[in-house]
């Protein structure tokens, strides 16, 4: 089983574009990157917490175990 980011999912949604939350969440849109391809170790809760806030999600909506 992995961990898979469908945060981009997400974003088309929500008609949201990476830049725009990645200025809204504070971070550059490489760090925003690399979350979204799943090449980061790990994220904080407050940022998973953030993004949900911003996009008006659960964190499932965002990381599916497959």
């Amino acid at each position: 089983m992995t961990i898979v980011i469908k945060l981009d999912v997400m974003l088309a949604e929500k008609k949201m574009k990476s830049k725009d939350l990645a200025a809204q969440l504070g971070v550059t849109e490489a760090n925003l990157s690399k979350l979204k391809s799943g090449r980061v170790k790990g994220v904080k809760f407050e940022t998973l917490d953030r993004i949900c806030e911003i996009l008006d999600c659960e964190p499932g909506d965002i990381i599916a175990r497959k």
